[in-house]
């Protein structure tokens, strides 16, 4: 297998934009349909949802995780999540990150930035920062408005036979829940 610079890796693979027609414009995303032109020289229509970002937050708390229930919409069902949420506009990731485990759980903490990912780049541009908590304090801030959930806490043992046993269904836990194990070495 060829080694090729980035340059020309670029040149190979990148889609040019031509067009881009904003289909949905809403409070959390927005959704484009653009026309690329491809590096064979043909068009193609690529639909892209923007995303303002996000946060994910692994609590360790006395040799236990933190995670919120809640009702998912879009599923259809009631998922157990570590705490996580939207950045606002311009707000810095620590600081989200902070305030959504205080709104979500009632803890303040330590954190620790341990990564970033695309939680869906086919077609979303969704920037997810994952952080570490520990040391936590009571410091709860009012949840939002329209966010209805409950507080849940797993021992180690029992969180990692869970991810073991595929229960937990959202990507930025199961991400989470893989990064501290990687850390942890465990």
């Amino acid at each position: 297998m060829e080694k090729m610079s980035p340059e020309r890796e670029w040149r190979e693979l990148a889609e040019t934009p031509v067009s881009t027609d904003t289909i949905y414009d809403g409070k959390i995303l927005r959704v484009e349909k653009d026309t690329v032109l491809l590096p064979d020289g043909k068009k193609a229509t690529r639909e892209i949802v923007r995303h303002p970002g996000a946060v994910a937050v692994v609590a360790e708390w006395e040799g236990s995780f933190l995670f919120v229930r809640q009702y998912r919409y879009a599923l259809e069902a009631v998922t157990l999540e570590i705490p996580a949420g939207k950045l606002e506009r311009g707000e810095e990731p620590l600081i989200c990150a902070r305030r959504e485990l205080r709104e979500e759980t009632g803890y303040d903490a330590e954190l620790e930035f341990w990564g970033m990912f695309y939680s869906s780049p086919g077609f979303s541009d969704e920037k997810m920062y994952v952080y570490g908590a520990h040391s936590l304090v009571w410091s709860p801030l009012a949840a939002d408005d329209d966010e209805f959930l409950r507080v849940v806490r797993l021992p180690r043992a029992e969180t990692f036979a869970r991810l073991r046993g595929g229960e937990f269904i959202d990507a930025k836990t199961v991400l989470g829940l893989l990064i501290f194990k990687a850390r942890a070495g465990c």
